[in-house]
């Protein structure tokens, strides 16, 4: 039976020359990283994020494919792209998923991990991370 797996990465960074706390404003950059390690080639078709700040307020991010494109991965191949995110607290939690669909016409979703996005020297009194 085929395999149709995709693995994401994520690394994470506080942007403080695009950010404003007083506003408040903090935006955090993240590259993403997606391995096919299946043994099928896949296309990632869409995307689905949730943004989490520690305030409980959830930024809900649907779209086709990711930054305008929908890479299609052979086996053993990686696609990245870099992305932000705004929040306006110094920390909050990102997770999601990809949609794909395989070249045999299988569907399936790729889970992206929760990544925490943190300011540097901001808790934001959050205990929940």
């Amino acid at each position: 039976m085929p395999s149709h797996q995709f693995q994401c990465e994520a690394a994470v960074r506080y942007l403080p020359e695009a950010s404003d706390p007083q506003a408040p404003l903090y935006v955090f950059a993240y590259t993403i990283t997606i391995r096919n390690v299946g043994d099928v080639a896949a296309q990632l078709i869409a995307r689905h994020w949730e943004i989490e700040d520690v305030q409980g307020r959830v930024q809900v991010v649907d779209g086709l494919g990711v930054v305008g494109q929908q890479p299609l991965l052979q086996p053993g191949e990686a696609f990245q792209y870099s992305s932000s995110a705004p929040l306006q607290t110094p920390m909050g939690i990102m997770s999601g998923h990809y949609f794909c669909v395989g070249v045999d016409g299988h569907r399936f979703e790729a889970p992206v991990p929760a990544f925490v996005l943190r300011a540097e020297g901001g808790n934001g009194g959050a205990a929940w991370y």
